[in-house]
């Protein structure tokens, strides 16, 4: 596990990372997003998180934001969380990179089975980053975390890919943790709504 605090941005063009986000999951229309909104556009993070010439970078980046992090604070990350769907593979990829489990978050707990929010191990004070696909306004992020504390866990911040400057980051600093993302829109060459 590596969490040391090594920089490797510099490994990822993020230029032309940010362009092959774009180019594969930029749709222009009208669209409704989770918060209610309405949007000119849309980021279909499933175009983007299922291609590994897309993926792979992404991991890099975030083994970096997190390295950081866990410099910056003087503890380690014990485990990383992703909210169902996009955040999984995102969260897998990450977890491979690094060499830390994971855990994935379920909108809602199942009625069948274990019954289980939170899927793979997760201990009373483990130290967890969630890994978020695109931002908003936090709000889907904000219900991972309450269900990530709810188990006893602390969650130190939230990594999205995008942000899409419409209100997470205030909204998860406002709940009192840390809000990174890897690109915002503008980043991607669009405006904010």
């Amino acid at each position: 596990m590596d969490t040391t605090g090594a920089h490797r941005d510099e490994r990822v063009d993020r230029d032309s990372l940010a362009r092959a986000i774009a180019k594969a999951s930029l749709l222009r229309g009208s669209f409704t997003l989770r918060s209610g909104r309405t949007s000119s556009f849309y980021l279909d993070k499933y175009l983007f998180s299922t291609r590994p010439e897309v993926l792979g970078p992404l991991a890099e980046l975030f083994a970096d934001r997190i390295r950081r992090l866990a410099a910056d604070t003087g503890h380690a990350i014990v485990r990383l969380a992703g909210a169902e769907l996009g955040g999984i593979p995102l969260v897998t990829a990450a977890s491979l990179r690094m060499g830390l489990p994971c855990v994935f978050v379920r909108n809602s707990k199942k009625d069948y089975g274990t019954a289980k929010q939170l899927e793979g191990a997760l201990a009373p004070g483990d130290r967890v980053v969630l890994l978020e696909d695109v931002a908003t306004t936090g709000g889907q992020a904000l219900e991972a975390v309450a269900a990530i504390r709810d188990s006893g866990a602390d969650v130190v911040a939230v990594i999205a890919t995008i942000d899409r400057l419409e209100g997470a980051r205030e909204n998860i600093e406002r709940a009192g943790l840390r809000f990174d993302s890897l690109f915002t829109v503008r980043d991607l060459g669009i405006e904010p709504s």
